[in-house]
């Protein structure tokens, strides 16, 4: 028998029991009730995420922004995850490799080295690449990537204009972006954040 809480998407990190087991609204028993928890969370963190200038720039920013995200929904929001993934860095690398990002990403800044847009998408790559966190990881970093265009005075990203929580074409579409961007080709995500 499938588990109801599972998502079907082979691109979603799977969580494993004992990060289950942190799951907080104990009504929750099926996906779709999962996704709306999450979501509705995931709505108040933009509007608390848009109200100032912030430090997107900043490894504490990142994950209280995680935090705010899936707070009510998951005790370890905002916390690094200590299992391996099938998708991303071994967690114990994940704090040095935040630290390169976030000192790459102040270099492409100050030195022009990338337009606006192409920094976002790089660092939306890499965040999602270090994937630090159990889950929300793909949600967190497009938000993140929206809040770092603001604070390079750009509108945020479209992300194909559809929810990517959801499976679908876009989505995949958008999986196939971050993996062309795996092999260092981001024409693919450039094209697909501004569809």
């Amino acid at each position: 028998m499938t588990d109801p809480l599972v998502e079907q998407d082979n691109a979603s990190t799977p969580l494993t029991e004992e990060e289950r087991v942190e799951l907080i609204p104990s009504y929750i028993t099926l996906r779709r009730e999962l996704n709306e928890a999450e979501q509705s969370n995931i709505m108040d963190a933009e509007q608390w995420a848009f109200t100032r200038k912030r430090n997107v720039l900043d490894e504490r920013f990142l994950d209280d922004l995680h935090k705010r995200m899936f707070g009510r929904v998951w005790h370890w929001a905002g916390q690094h995850r200590q299992s391996g993934k099938t998708i991303g860095i071994d967690a114990y690398q994940i704090p040095e490799n935040l630290r390169l990002l976030m000192d790459d990403c102040r270099y492409w800044i100050d030195n022009g080295t990338y337009k606006p847009d192409e920094i976002a998408a790089r660092f939306h790559h890499r965040l999602v690449f270090i994937h630090p966190f159990p889950n929300g990881n793909g949600r967190h970093a497009r938000l993140a990537a929206d809040l770092l265009l603001k604070t390079m005075g750009q509108s945020r990203f479209s992300w194909g204009s559809v929810n990517l929580a959801n499976a679908g074409e876009t989505r995949k579409a958008y999986v196939a972006a971050l993996r062309a961007a795996d092999d260092h080709d981001y024409e693919p995500l450039l094209a697909f954040v501004r569809s």
